[in-house]
Order: structure tokens, then C-alpha cells, then sequence
């Protein structure tokens, strides 16, 4: 069973997910074997902290064993995909691949004859809204009804939460004056207004009104610090998306709680005071990570 993504679990499936991943944060004991003898194949395109971190330990507190291939030192970048994705696939029991683009993440898993988990691409980041859902249900006490406010960019992190929102009976507004070229897919916007838990406005302080939680990501690439190149394109996102900030004016209008799947830039999506006040929950959010990933990785290799 692969995640590429969440459109393609159930609800109930994404849901049995869910408990399976706060069971085994409160009795990891119970779990320290369950993927004894079995290997998990880490490819990564792209740099991560956390989602390299999660997977990596979440596997050794499983019992089993993870090999971390960054994508320069392999052969991938040399040989055709699908060939490198069978062989490697025939060295471990599971893959988790952190890649730029989906279709060559959909390339890698029609190549892998295991289990293949996207780690995140340009469009989805599926691994991200489990982890998010397990914070809103700790922390709200449930998931039917809560209400989630994303403000920023519609872009990979935002398409995962949208989906993992609706088919757990998440309500979910989205303040997006930009979608990311890159992350556009119209089926799962019309999928998700079809579930009538989907709403989309740019009046941010109307929507956080009644929000239980605050959620944004960042809205100025990596790339675009410390290379003059982009300083255009850089300036027109500070001017387009300084009004769908979360700071401590918008905070005095609802009482939500803030999430961010982080790295945070402090000071554009999200001002430092936000990130350092008692209503973030993004470290929480952050820890999720290693036991969503843990019931993610459970599934999907069978335990």
C-alpha cells in the first residue's frame, strides 16, 4: 500500500491511521517490535529536518532498520528512474522519497515493487497533514468540527491539509490569494467543496473569527535569500502576502490556536512574537511528526 497521496485513502483509512499513530504515542513500548527485520529506503531530493528525522527514528523505535540515500551520492541521478527505484526496491521493504516533482515521485513508485511513501513533492505533502490532524485532535479533543484557517499560499502543504481535512469531517477555510503553479490540481478543490467542509475567502479576520486553529507555511522560497536575482519576485510576495500574516494583531480577533509545519520565517508569514507565544503549537505539531510517521509506515508495509 503506497501513500502518494491522501486522495487516494479512504476516510476510514486515514482515520484508523490516525489512531494507530496516537496509540502508539502513548504506548510505544507495545510497538518496539512491530517492523522487526525490516529495512526502510530514505531517497531525498530535497533537504529536510524533520521529515528525515521522524522517519529515521520512528523506524529504529519500530524495530526495524532505515537507510538514508540523499539523491547526489546515488545513481539516481545518473541512471533511468524506474530501474533505480526496482533495484533499490529490492533491497528494502519500504520507500519514503523526498522529491522536487510529482511525476517523477510517480515514476519512482511504478519502478518500486515496495511500498512507496511521498515524503513530500511539489504538489503533496501527505505525511505533514497526518501529523497536523493528530495536533488538532490532541488538542481540540476531536476532529469532527474543528475548524481549521489556512492563510498564505495554496501550495503542497495546503492541497495535503485540505484533503486530510475533509475526509476526517474537518472544516477547513483557506485565505489564498495565490495558488503555487506547481501545486494546482482542480480535482481535489472540486472534491473537497463537494464535502460542503471546504470554504475559501480572502477576508482573513473574518474567517479566524470562529477558527480553532491558524495555519500557515512560508510564502517566500529558500531560494529567494541571499540571491539578488530574485529580489523582484521577492519584494511582489512581501507586498502580496503581508496582509495574510499571522501576527499579534490578527491573534487579539479569535482565540485559535497557530500552526506551522515549519521552517517558520519569522517576520513574513508569521512574526516572531506569534511563534514564541503560548497559543503556538508548532513544536507539538512538529513532534507529531514521529508518530504519524510511525503509524503511516505500519500501514503501509503491513505491520
Amino acid at each position: 500500500m503506497d501513500l502518494i497521496t491522501l486522495k487516494d485513502w479512504t476516510s476510514d483509512e486515514l482515520l484508523a491511521t490516525l489512531d494507530e499513530a496516537m496509540e502508539v504515542k502513548d504506548r510505544p513500548d507495545r510497538y518496539r517490535q512491530a517492523l522487526e527485520g525490516q529495512s526502510l529506503g530514505m531517497l531525498f531530493q530535497k533537504t529536510s529536518t524533520r521529515t528525515r528525522t521522524s522517519f529515521e527514528v520512528g523506524m529504529t523505535q519500530l524495530g526495524g532498520h532505515a537507510v538514508y540515500l540523499d539523491w547526489r551520492a546515488t545513481n539516481f541521478t545518473l541512471g533511468d528512474l524506474g530501474d533505480e527505484a526496482q533495484v533499490l526496491s529490492r533491497y528494502v521493504d519500504g520507500i519514503v522519497a523526498r522529491m522536487m516533482r510529482h511525476d517523477e515521485l510517480l515514476e519512482l513508485a511504478s519502478g518500486s515493487e515496495v511500498p512507496v511513501i511521498n515524503g513530500c513533492c511539489d504538489r503533496y505533502h501527505p505525511c505533514q497533514a497526518v501529523g497536523d490532524l493528530l495536533t488538532v485532535q490532541e488538542v481540540a479533543g476531536k476532529l469532527d468540527g474543528a475548524h481549521i484557517v489556512y492563510t498564505g499560499i495554496r501550495n503542497n502543504v495546503c492541497n495535503s491539509l485540505i484533503v486530510a481535512a475533509t475526509k476526517a469531517g474537518v472544516r477547513i477555510t483557506v485565505v489564498a490569494p495565490e495558488v503555487n503553479p506547481a501545486s494546482g490540481d482542480p480535482e481535489l478543490i472540486e472534491s473537497a467543496c463537494a464535502t460542503g467542509l471546504y470554504a475559501e475567502t480572502l477576508d482573513l479576520a473574518a474567517a479566524a473569527s470562529d477558527a480553532d486553529f491558524l495555519y500557515t507555511d512560508t510564502w517566500i522560497d529558500m531560494e529567494f535569500f541571499g540571491d539578488d536575482s530574485h529580489e523582484d519576485e521577492r519584494a511582489r510576495r512581501i507586498a502580496a502576502f503581508t496582509p495574510y500574516q499571522i501576527n499579534e494583531s490578527l491573534l487579539e480577533k479569535t482565540n485559535a490556536y497557530v500552526m506551522h509545519c515549519l521552517p517558520a520565517h519569522k517576520g513574513y508569514e508569521v512574526t516572531a512574537g506569534v511563534m514564541a507565544s503560548d497559543r503556538c503549537i508548532a513544536i507539538d505539531q512538529a513532534e507529531n511528526r514521529l508518530h504519524a510517521q510511525k503509524a503511516i509506515m505500519m500501514r503501509t508495509m503491513g505491520a
